[in-house]
This record gives C-alpha cells, structure tokens and sequence, in this order.
C-alpha cells in the first residue's frame, strides 16, 4: 500500500484513511456531506495524488501519443490540455486520462486503477512500432491536488494573479518561493478548480500555503474521497472502477466522452501526418450505428439504489446520497 506525500497532514487533519486502488488515501476529515457541500459553495482541497502521472519525450512521443489517444494532439498549443480516452482495438475503454502539453515534453494523468494499463499500451506501441520515446512513471516521486469550488479562483489570486485568469484546459508554471508547480484550470467534480502537481518533497508546504486559513470560516477546507465521489455522480461523471475499466466492456461514445474522440484522425490541417488510433476503426462503426448504450443520470427522493441494481431502462453503475437528503445515480441504459 502507496502512502500518499501527505500522509503526515492527513494524520494531523484526523482524516480516516481508506485504500483506493493500491494507496492509502483519505476517506473523509469527519463529515462527508459537509465536504460536499463545501467544495459546492466555496471550496474544498483533494489529495489525488493517487492519480497517474506518466511523462513521455523524444523524437516519436507526439505519435506515440495520436496513436494511444482517441483525442487529436498534433494541434494543442504549449500550456494547454485536453481530456482523451485509451482503448483496445474493439473500442473498450482501457482509461480516460488527460494530456499536458508542455514546451518539450507531454505528461499523462490517469485514474489510478489505470495506470499500469495505459502503462503497458504505451509499451506495447513502442516497441511495436520502434518509437523513439523516453517514457517515466513520476506518480509516487510528485504530488497532485485538486483545489475546486466557486471560490477558489478568488482564494488563489491571493498568491497568482496569473492562475485565476487561466481558461478551462490550460495551464501555468508557478514559482512560489521554492515551489515549482504546474497549476491547471481542471477537476472532476463538476464545478471550477484548478490541479496542482508538484514534487513530493513540496507536498507539505504547498499544502500549508494553500490551508493557510483554519478558521471555520475558512474558504477551502480539505475533503476526502467520499465528496469527491459524492460530487463527480452528482455531475454526471464517468469514473475508473465503475462506469469502465477491467472487465466493463464500454466505449467512450456510450460513455458521453465523443467530445475526447477525434474519427478524423489520419489528417491535420497544418499538412502533419496523424495517425488513427488504437480502436478508431471500432468507434467508427459505433458512431456510424449509433451506440446501443448511453450513460444517464437519475435522481431519487431518497437512497439511491446500488450498483448493479436494475432500474427503469438499464443498470446503476454508481450511486450516492446527496447531502440534501436526496440520492442520484449513473445508470447505463438503452440508447
């Protein structure tokens, strides 16, 4: 079991710890409706430093790259970044990661049920194409954490004034005092927030600057991963584990990812040469179809019911309470 960078601040916050895919992570601080509700009116800070984060350079990386994603990277600007999907050649969602641009370099964050998959395909296309690509696994050497909520922009703006007038998928390089950090308009909780990735050996001071307020009128207070759940269900979103991954034969477009799917993949308009991805021609035909599955939504006056439950029109694959007393649910239903 991995311990995250901020083992010692989670100990001193009385976080209850929980594995989550290999790490022992926090769960929740005490109270996970009140970090729901938190993150939803001001702010709340995740420790995600569980997440992927693998870095690839070199002569063939930008190929590597169009052939393991189903999202075009040939045209991304420097200091931006999209979201994309890696899938096996029958279309199946192996993970759904997102791809830095960087001056030189390009970094991948995964799920963290998916890093060693991605890993392997990254592998498997190097050596089977003979591509020259120098590709390094930083997850356990950095740290990550996701900072969301309507007020965080304003919060952070104490310490950048770059940060908050950064646009949705793009990113900076921060130097506060002797911290380097790469700082992105991104989350995964349905709301405003940005990421933060840095070195591990940073991972405490970050975190005191960014909790620097303990107040109980405090702006962002640190939440766990149950409101981290709790907000991406209550947003609708996909996540590894259980809307895909091992054994959940899914593609992106049943998923609601088509805007992570590029099918023109074989041509930019710079005249760049990009080559279809892993899986495109499956995703073709789906799209030509039409999927024969759809992931919704569905609320509930009270307990949702469990994953794998039947509902009305399909199967849930997450569900939650809501602090209002309400449940919601992901089902995966017919299109």
């Amino acid at each position: 079991m991995h311990d995250s960078p901020f083992k010692k601040f989670h100990a001193e916050a009385g976080a209850t710890l929980a594995p989550a895919d290999g790490w022992s992570m926090p769960l929740h601080y005490g109270d996970a409706a009140a970090e729901h509700r938190q993150c939803r009116n001001s702010g709340a800070i995740f420790d995600v430093s569980h997440l992927g984060r693998l870095r690839l350079s070199g002569r063939h990386a930008r190929k590597l790259l169009e052939t393991a994603l189903t999202r075009k990277v040939t045209d991304m600007a420097v200091r931006t970044c999209r979201e994309a999907v890696v899938c096996d050649p029958a279309g199946t969602v192996i993970d759904v990661v997102s791809v830095y641009r960087y001056e030189n370099e390009w970094l991948l964050v995964t799920n963290a049920g998916g890093r060693a998959a991605v890993h392997a395909q990254l592998d498997v296309l190097i050596a089977a194409e003979g591509l020259s690509v120098k590709l390094v696994d930083e997850t356990q050497k950095t740290a990550m954490l996701s900072v969301q909520g309507p007020k965080v922009a304003a919060k952070i703006g104490e310490f950048s004034r770059e940060i908050p007038t950064l646009k949705p998928w793009t990113f900076a390089i921060k130097n506060l005092l002797i911290l380097k950090m790469t700082v992105s308009r991104t989350g995964y909780t349905g709301g405003d927030g940005v990421e933060v990735l840095l070195g591990a050996n940073m991972a405490s001071m970050a975190i005191k600057l960014l909790l620097k307020d303990k107040s109980e009128a405090a702006a962002i207070k640190p939440a766990g991963l149950a409101a981290r759940e709790s907000l991406r269900i209550d947003a609708g979103l996909p996540a590894h584990g259980h809307e895909f991954g091992p054994g959940i034969h899914v593609d992106p477009l049943s998923l609601g990812l088509g805007h992570a799917v590029d099918l023109d993949k074989h041509h930019d308009d710079s005249g760049v040469p990009v080559p279809r991805f892993v899986g495109q021609g499956a995703l073709e035909k789906i799209a030509a179809q039409g999927p024969a599955k759809s992931l919704v939504k569905q609320t509930f006056d009270a307990a949702p019911p469990a994953a794998g439950a039947a509902v009305d029109g399909g199967t849930v694959t997450s569900s939650t309470m809501l602090p209002d007393g309400s449940g919601a649910a992901l089902v995966m239903a017919d299109a």
